[in-house]
């Protein structure tokens, strides 16, 4: 397979993105600048963390509107998958790829430390890896993180198994349900705020985000091969 890290202006997890699918798991992956308007031969999309146009009016509300996003969506509709961590999550919900929002934190601090999580559902195509209910930890850094869903949206993911992570022992921001991470109903779309990609390799503190990035590469390659 072969990734786009997106790259907007004010992206800083860019670098650990490429390095953790390419170097660590050693997939194909190049940068594509924001203003790009084309995605040909690229079999999936990660979008990083952040601060894209300064986060000005709502985080990733203007790179929502971004040249590149109608290819991400075409992507996304393709069942090709489509990765946002932190500011890149809030872009999946800011362009309606998403359901809900993500809002200022509940405490209105910046919250930046390693935070357990629970997988909530280990049969989704970036949770194979990992085992039921598992937990695991993972860095997080984010100011606007409380993620909001209305009644309807709840009750629908819920019912589909679309949360796929969970804020365990503690919730850092006033997220809804505790939730960290979630799919479309396709399970081809998933944006979640902790970094899995900051969790690659033990000398920077645990290793705990390889396994969703093994799992996207075993499931999404083996749907290419059908």
């Amino acid at each position: 397979m072969k990734f786009a890290v997106i790259q907007f202006p004010g992206s800083n997890c860019d670098f650990d993105l490429l390095w953790a699918i390419r170097n660590v798991m050693g997939a194909e992956a190049e940068f594509v600048w924001h203003d790009e308007q084309s995605l040909a031969g690229f079999d999936g999309v990660l979008i990083p963390g952040g601060f894209s146009y300064g986060d000005y009016l709502r985080c990733g509300a203007i790179a929502s509107f971004a040249n590149i996003m109608p290819e991400i969506k075409r992507l996304a509709k393709e069942g090709k998958p489509v990765f946002g961590t932190c500011n890149g999550f809030q872009i999946l919900v800011e362009s309606g790829l998403l359901p809900g929002v993500l809002i200022r934190n509940e405490g209105l601090k910046f919250v930046s430390k390693w935070q357990a999580l629970k997988v909530e559902n280990h049969q989704s195509n970036f949770t194979t890896e990992y085992s039921k209910e598992e937990i695991i930890h993972l860095p997080i850094a984010h100011g606007e993180g409380q993620y909001v869903a209305d009644e309807a949206q709840l009750a629908e993911l819920k019912a589909n198994g679309q949360i796929i992570f969970t804020y365990a022992d503690e919730n850092p921001n006033g997220s809804v349900e505790n939730i960290a991470g979630i799919v479309n109903k396709e399970g081809n779309v998933l944006g979640m705020m902790p970094h899995p990609e900051r969790a690659m390799e033990e000398l920077l503190g645990g290793a705990d985000g390889r396994k969703l990035f093994a799992s996207l590469l075993k499931n999404f390659v083996a749907t290419l091969e059908k």
